[in-house]
């Protein structure tokens, strides 16, 4: 039996209605490819909780777990372990998302966004997002 690993995922839209990806930096699993800022929970940790804390971490942009809304999940086996990673959408936040971990960034038209090399968990989220934005 795989083990079960909890990633929460933010699909952050601006006032223009795009889309925040980060590419994930050298070094790390998957490195090169697009995805929504996020993390794994940290134990006790809600996901909406997790998502504040990763998008100050990775961004240095703040948020309320309010301004967070669950609209679709990517549940995968990832070899391993098997990912479940709830996606919320915010359009809420102080500051301006700055690249903290070295990652790139890049604001994305809903439209455009399966253009973009993905994880496996993200690419089926995007098409989602595109469809419900």
């Amino acid at each position: 039996m795989a083990k079960l690993l909890l990633v929460a995922a933010c699909a952050l839209v601006d006032r223009d209605g795009r889309v925040l990806l980060a590419r994930r930096p050298e070094g790390k699993p998957m490195a090169g490819l697009w995805e929504f800022p996020g993390g794994k929970l940290a134990t006790g940790e809600t996901p909406e909780q997790a998502l504040v804390r990763e998008l100050k971490e990775e961004l240095g942009i703040e948020t309320e777990t309010s301004c967070l809304a669950p609209i679709a999940f990517a549940s995968c086996d990832s070899g391993g372990f098997h990912l479940l990673m709830p996606l919320f959408v915010c359009r809420k936040w102080t500051g301006i998302p700055a690249a903290k971990e070295g990652q790139d960034l890049r604001w994305v038209k809903p439209q455009g966004l399966l253009e973009f090399d993905m994880p496996p968990a993200d690419r089926p989220l995007a098409a989602q997002l595109r469809d419900f934005l």
